[in-house]
């Protein structure tokens, strides 16, 4: 079976980023022969959040490549000079592009490497090769959509796969309900549900926002409730200096704090990721209920420091105990449709690697998001966007992508392994 230098497991912004980062490695350097492999059957980003009028929260400038390579060829504006839009785009006078424009340089970009991945397959496993009591290769075992299980040989790994919807524990028993459906699969869903009468949204942060921009703005438009524990929507703080806990030079600086530190720093920029419209946005949200009163109408409700005490599906809908937490009252409110805005979590590496436990141990990281392993274990494994904890809040967003590939096509070259050092930090 023939052994690849690298698989890289997805092939979203972050692997796409790393495929181009090793193009251009490649030029100067000994080749590395690389293969990706992506559980969905073509490229699509976030496709159910691909709404219209949505718009990116970051800067084009931090692309796949700029921040590491302004000269590259797969720059946001280099796609824009070949789309034939780059003139239209400087007269738009913004540095936010569309989410759907944002897509579609995405798929841009990764159409260039056909060729390295491999759709429609979803890894599953990943197995040591041993020979005699050293670990020389992983063997990764994937399924495609028919359910055959296909097998590959690989030197080195790169695990990419993002984050899995977050679904708060009362709702869990019913992530079946045709009732209940989260942001991330918004724009594939909603259309089963324009009969629906009442709507809940559960969140405060961008998602949850945009989803009641569009659905106030639907045709036949349901009432809407928009429910949140927080006091009031927050929006990003997006200012020049706490935008530099972004840049890649302060992973540098968090990464070097101990855990506590870390800790502290990471709570208290949360509010710079997490839980944070764009003001803009929130302006609109603000009028859209200002016209309501103006109007004497009650159709959409903002239900602020409420918070959800028990959920139980109907035939028709799914009925909510909220505690106001104000005053402590609770009542009953019935929806035909619960959207939840409550984001992601990112476990699936765990599950992916499981079959490695004796030679990962507790999945500790070094400064180049490379896994600690035992003395016997060859290969290096790297991870993309699961290391939030132990190198900040920039990790799962496209801030650090293009740096953070070429950190790790660097280590790739070099083939050192991960040492056993205190500074390590489990992810």
């Amino acid at each position: 079976m023939h052994i690849h230098d690298l698989i890289g497991i997805g092939f979203g912004p972050s692997n796409i980023g790393l495929a181009i980062a090793l193009e251009e490695k490649q030029q100067r350097s000994k080749p590395l022969t690389s293969l990706f492999i992506e559980k969905q059957a073509s490229f699509a980003w976030h496709p159910g959040m691909l709404l219209d009028h949505a718009h990116m929260q970051i800067s084009y400038l931090k692309d796949l490549v700029t921040l590491r390579n302004p000269q590259s060829r797969f720059s946001f504006v280099s796609y824009l000079h070949e789309k034939g839009r780059l003139a239209d785009f400087i007269n738009l006078k913004t540095f936010y592009p569309s989410r759907h424009e944002f897509n579609d340089y995405l798929a841009w970009a990764a159409s260039h490497f056909d060729d390295r991945c491999l759709y429609g397959e979803e890894v599953f496993q990943v197995l040591p090769e041993t020979q005699g009591d050293q670990v020389s290769h992983l063997r990764i075992r994937s399924r495609d959509a028919q359910g055959a299980v296909r097998e590959r040989l690989a030197r080195n790994l790169v695990v990419s796969v993002g984050g899995s919807p977050y679904i708060p524990e009362l709702f869990r028993p019913l992530r079946a309900s045709r009732h209940v459906i989260h942001s991330h699969h918004y724009t594939a869903e909603i259309s089963k549900h324009g009969g629906a009468k009442r709507v809940a949204i559960i969140g405060a942060g961008q998602s949850a926002a945009e989803i009641f921009m569009a659905l106030h703005g639907h045709h036949n438009a349901p009432a809407i409730d928009f429910i949140m524990r927080a006091r009031a929507l927050k929006p990003a703080d997006d200012s020049p200096y706490s935008n530099q806990i972004f840049d890649a030079d302060f992973v540098d600086h968090i990464y070097s704090r101990d855990d506590q530190e870390r800790r502290e720093l990471i709570k208290e920029f949360w509010h710079t990721n997490y839980a944070c419209p764009d003001l803009a946005l929130i302006q609109q949200i603000f009028g859209t209920f200002y016209q309501q009163n103006v109007k004497g109408e009650d159709r959409h409700r903002l239900l602020r420091r409420h918070q959800i005490a028990a959920v139980r599906e109907t035939s028709e809908g799914v009925t909510l105990t909220l505690q106001d937490l104000n005053n402590g009252h609770s009542f009953d409110a019935h929806y035909d449709l619960v959207v939840l805005a409550t984001g992601y979590e990112r476990q699936l590496h765990r599950g992916i690697l499981e079959g490695l436990a004796g030679y990962v141990g507790e999945m500790q990281t070094d400064r180049h998001y490379r896994l600690q392993t035992t003395d016997n274990f060859q290969p290096q494994i790297f991870l993309q966007g699961a290391c939030e904890h132990s190198h900040g809040l920039s990790d799962t967003l496209l801030s650090i992508t293009a740096v953070r590939c070429g950190e790790i096509v660097d280590a790739l070259h070099e083939g050192r392994k991960c040492p056993a050092a205190s500074k390590l930090t489990t992810v």
